[in-house]
């Protein structure tokens, strides 16, 4: 026999199964994982980052700003001099410290001051809020005082002139003479569920069926207090949603709550009835015609004579939009402006009333968000005063003796990302547009009060925060606040979010998505890829700033030992009219985009295992998960849908008839999870928060019950005690619950039981 070749196989052998086995232990799961991964959840990873932003206190008549940030020293306040453009700390915080300690016995960390709402006036009076207290430092005199915040009465409103104070009993609504102490009972046809000036919350939670609702009080005095516009809450006919609530310690059955809520199509809705009251004529004047579901509401503004209101008016389906004005003496309604569209208008219109009885409306009528300059008595449009393929996304501000308007904008450089936004002046003529903020990157503007600076925020998902003072009219740099200091970061080997774009399912538009990658990546090997979903029309996802590509859940979930990628597809918002409307009664589609761009991705980068494909998200990610494990059963592999509105025609109303139509019609039955259930393939999560009245759990439960009818295999986890917000980037025990899902069925791998995540405050 020969010994030597023998012993030779025999010792690779064994070299072979060290290599495999020492390799399939590297890949195991540690404790050290979930370490790297708890790093980057936001309590944790906000407090690793220096200066990453500067959200300005405007003090001293815009002469000053101030700012908290956390430093090496920890969280401190600065105070920048926008005259001698000095940027310093805003005070001594070990001496603030000390005086807080000494008045209260508590013990308080100098680096850590427990604050907020900070002002320093004349670089010697320091004011803040704390522990429901007005505080007030001096620094000369080294003296603090403290007063109680005064609790406002949310129940009464005072009149403008200060002689009258509106408030409800029983339903109606009194005014009282603070004078005479008098009062005079304005509405008499109040009661229960007919109820003046009141409103409804969205979580008005009652106990039991037949609970009182939160008392709420609402009144809009006109400027001469002579008047009062308010609203009547009609809940006569509204039907009402269910929870159960077993969270309760002390009780061994569980708390039945109901809630007034509206489902799409639904007839069966709290209505708001608008009213005007005159006091000095004792006389009501409801509006009917002006009636609308509480989901859209009406709010009419007091012009300055008092003799009118004015505002947008949106009939059910948001099909329409109407500008309109009502006399508060006869109660005459005239259209000012209207505009229309077939799927669906834009909500949040741009308006600006100005002095000479012209008005600033934005419409996407062109196809594209524009602003318009129309003349308030008839309604004509006077002249555009931006025009082109781009998005005005807000009127920033308005310097009327000048005629000059600010607004922010986006798409409209080229060779840039298209959702990044720029700030740009433009005369209201519609001459003279300028670009006030050239970095090719997204910018975040903050404006002072008096017009003359911005402290803009500029950053990309991998170029950190530049904080700069900036001249309004001409957008010259005054002053470098800050930059962003990521050396923790990048001493743990972290590595930036990485843009890409893709190829929509039009075979022609361009689409814009980020990937994320672990701290640990090597590109030698492959990566599972877990896709991070929310695809909601109303907004964009992927991360544009340095901020929010930090401060998400995507690289918690990369540091796992995933590549994340988040997509904006078509049918989102922040691009054009036709950009958004693919997504128009086509919710359950938004997806298949995914689906391209990140084949797409893996064609040009070869660390995605494009067979080990998985996808999460919440609320209308939850959706968008559970969909599209539904609708690409072969493509993705496993799925956690959290708080997912699973079938549209349970969901609350307003956004689906936005966006899916109404009526409801056949499209919101094709595109249903819980009636495409048979279609799953892969491993499925279901979670929902047993109290959640923003979502209701029984499209989860039905969805739940249809899997079993199709004879599938899923998993669902309930959360007694919790509402809509769990598994949210601050981390929960819904976060590891997540993350271990796709360790087990995505990478292959053993999660460590019972560890508890380690989760900052």
């Amino acid at each position: 026999m020969n010994y030597s070749r023998y012993f030779s196989t025999f010792a690779w052998a064994v070299v072979t199964v060290a290599m495999t086995f020492s390799h399939k232990l590297a890949a195991q799961i540690t404790e050290d994982t979930y370490h790297r991964a708890e790093y980057f959840l936001t309590n944790s990873i906000q407090k690793e980052i220096y200066h990453l932003e500067v959200i300005p206190n405007w003090v001293d008549e815009s002469k000053a700003f101030v700012h908290s940030t956390f430093t090496a020293e920890g969280k401190q306040f600065f105070k920048t001099d926008t005259k001698t453009l000095e940027t310093k700390l805003a005070f001594d915080h070990e001496a603030l410290a000390k005086l807080l300690q000494d008045k209260t016995g508590e013990s308080i960390d100098s680096a850590n001051l427990p604050i907020e709402r900070v002002s320093v006036t004349n670089g010697k009076k320091v004011t803040f809020l704390w522990r429901n207290h007005n505080w007030n430092w001096n620094t000369e005199t080294n003296s603090l005082e403290s007063l109680p915040v005064s609790e406002r009465n949310e129940m009464e409103s005072f009149s403008p002139d200060k002689k009258w104070k509106a408030f409800s009993r029983d339903y109606n609504l009194f005014v009282k003479n603070l004078a005479s102490g008098e009062e005079t009972q304005l509405s008499f046809d109040g009661k229960k569920q007919f109820e003046y000036a009141s409103y409804y919350g969205w979580s008005d939670f009652m106990q039991g069926e037949n609970g009182e609702r939160p008392a709420h009080f609402s009144v809009t005095w006109s400027p001469d207090s002579k008047k009062i516009f308010t609203q009547i809450v009609d809940l006569r006919l509204a039907e009402k949603m269910y929870l159960l609530d077993f969270s309760k310690d002390e009780k061994f059955r569980p708390d039945l709550l109901s809630y007034y809520r509206g489902s799409p199509g639904d007839s069966t809705v709290v209505m708001y009835i608008p009213v005007i009251f005159d006091l000095e004529k004792k006389s009501e004047k409801k509006l009917p015609e002006l009636s609308s579901p509480h989901f859209i509401g009406i709010n009419l503004r007091w012009s300055e004579d008092s003799k009118k209101l004015s505002g947008f008016y949106f009939p059910r389906g948001f099909k329409e939009f109407q500008l309109i004005e009502i006399n508060s003496e006869t109660s005459d309604l005239r259209k000012i402006y209207s505009e229309s569209s077939a799927t669906h208008i834009n909500r949040d219109n741009g308006f600006r009333k100005l002095k000479d009885d012209q008005f600033i409306v934005s419409s996407d009528k062109t196809g594209w968000n524009q602003l318009y300059l129309l003349d308030w008595k008839t309604g004509e449009v006077l002249h555009p005063i931006t025009s082109g393929e781009f998005v005005v996304n807000k009127l920033s501000y308005l310097d009327e003796e000048k005629g000059i308007l600010y607004f922010e904008a986006s798409g409209r450089e080229s060779g840039e990302n298209p959702y990044f936004s720029h700030l740009y002046r433009v005369n209201l003529d519609g001459s003279d547009l300028q670009l006030l903020t050239p970095e090719n990157a997204m910018h975040e503007i903050y404006i002072s009060p008096d017009g003359k600076l911005a402290v803009d925020n500029y950053s990309t998902v991998n170029q950190p925060t530049q904080s700069i003072l900036i001249d309004l009219k001409t957008g010259k740099r005054l002053h470098k606040i800050s930059e962003a200091d990521i050396s923790n970061l990048t001493k743990r080997g972290y590595q930036s979010p990485v843009p890409f774009t893709a190829t929509a399912k039009d075979g022609k538009t361009e689409i814009h998505g980020v990937y994320f990658l672990p701290s640990t990546f090597n590109s030698k090997k492959k990566y599972p890829v877990i896709d991070y979903t929310y695809s909601g029309p109303h907004t964009s996802t992927a991360p544009k700033t340095f901020k929010a590509g930090l401060l998400g859940h995507q690289q918690a979930t990369a540091e796992i030992g995933f590549v994340v990628v988040t997509v904006d597809g078509l049918g989102g918002a922040g691009r054009s009219k036709a950009f958004s409307d693919v997504s128009y009664r086509n919710l359950g589609d938004g997806t298949t985009d995914h689906v391209l761009a990140i084949t797409q991705l893996a064609a040009k980068v070869k660390f995605l295992d494009i067979d080990r494909v998985g996808i999460f998200g919440h609320s209308a990610g939850g959706y968008d998960a559970g969909r599209a494990m539904l609708l690409h059963p072969d493509f993705y592999k496993v799925g956690v849908a959290s708080a997912g509105d699973h079938d549209f025609r349970m969901e609350k109303a307003w956004w689906p008839e936005m966006y899916m139509g109404y009526p409801v019609g056949d499209y919101y039955h094709e595109q249903s999870n819980i009636t495409n259930a048979a279609n799953l393939k892969g491993h499925l999560l279901l979670a929902h928060g047993g109290i959640d009245e923003n979502v209701n759990p029984s499209a989860t439960f039905k969805l739940a019950e249809n899997l079993i009818k199709a004879g599938k295999d899923f998993d669902l986890f309930i959360w007694p005690s919790r509402n809509h917000s769990f598994g949210r980037p601050p981390g929960d025990y819904f976060t590891k619950k997540r993350w271990d899902y796709f360790i087990e069925h995505l990478m292959g791998e053993k999660p460590i039981r019972h560890y508890q995540l380690q989760v900052g405050n």
